[in-house]
């Protein structure tokens, strides 16, 4: 149960990551903790060559792929502490399935373990994320283009992404679930593209059998006709490995990595949403190719010595 490469996450990043080790003739674990965070999204978009592909046959076909590399594994694991030990890390956890517990060491870790995200604790919100709730322009606002949207938040934060939504609809509206704390530059910013904002408190979303959204209801028993909510949702790091192993994070709660994708812990590497940045799943698989090749080429340099 020692590799030279342990890959905490079998999303995009991940399995990107263990195609390019794969093909370096690394020894690869992937540890598969679960479902990714697109699960809900009826399809993938912005993907050369899989545009609108469901997540699941996505993630099926990187699976497919990697069959032919006999040095690669995929299991499903949770991973649960990683602690340096000399050179190596030692890495425990258990099987999802099973519960059996695990312990592997490998010289390199690469953290794609992903983000969480915090949605508005309002009635809708949860039920319709993926359909009629989104959190990306470019990867959803092609297939609600000149539609009536609504850009849910406030402050600086909601400005910005309903400008940018102006591009894909001539429709948007402004919900901020009580004061939107917009600055009176921001209201003139608005109003010039013909951006309305609505103040008042928001009930719930009403979505369709099909979990399309129909529908906000504010307090006053107002509604308002909407074809999808977007916002910015607050996140956090899906795992915590990171954190126990007092790798440096940003401000914002992303884990810091250099330009190699190198963390400020020696030998421990992070790729994919789980850094900063734009979050996009063609993004994180190309993060996680870079990552692998900084890592082997890290690993050659360990055993060919000057």
């Amino acid at each position: 149960m020692h590799y030279d490469v342990l890959i905490i996450g079998g999303g995009s990043a991940g399995l990107s990551a263990a195609l390019t080790l794969g093909r370096c003739l690394r020894h690869v674990l992937v540890a598969d903790g679960g479902p990714p965070r697109n699960e809900a999204s009826p399809g993938v978009h912005g993907f050369l060559t899989r545009d609108g592909i469901r997540p699941a046959e996505l993630l099926r076909l990187g699976h497919e792929q990697l069959r032919p590399y006999d040095s690669v594994e995929v299991q499903c694991l949770e991973i649960t502490s990683i602690a340096r030990e000399g050179r190596v890390f030692r890495a425990a956890g258990f099987g999802t399935s099973d519960d059996v517990p695990v312990s592997v060491t490998a010289r390199r870790v690469l953290l794609a373990t992903g983000v969480a995200d915090i949605l508005p604790p309002l009635p809708g919100f949860r039920e319709l994320w993926g359909r009629g709730v989104l959190h990306c322009p470019y990867c959803h606002g092609w297939e609600v283009r000149n539609q009536p949207l609504a850009v849910y938040g406030q402050g600086r934060t909601v400005t910005g992404l309903a400008l940018l939504l102006s591009r894909w609809s001539p429709d948007v509206v402004v919900v901020t679930d009580g004061p939107g704390h917009l600055t009176l530059n921001a209201r003139r910013r608005l109003r010039r593209q013909k951006i309305r904002i609505h103040e008042e408190r928001i009930v719930r979303l009403v979505g369709s059998p099909t979990n399309d959204l129909q529908h906000i209801e504010f307090a006053d028993g107002s509604q308002l006709p909407r074809r999808a909510v977007f916002l910015h949702a607050h996140q956090h790091q899906r795992s915590a490995l990171a954190e126990k192993l007092g790798a440096r994070h940003t401000s914002k709660g992303a884990v810091w990595v250099d330009s190699a994708m190198h963390t400020s812990v020696p030998g421990l590497y992070a790729a994919g949403d789980t850094t900063p940045g734009t979050q996009q799943a063609l993004l994180a698989a190309a993060a996680g190719s870079k990552a692998a090749i900084v890592i082997n080429e890290s690993l050659t340099r360990e055993e060919c010595p000057r």
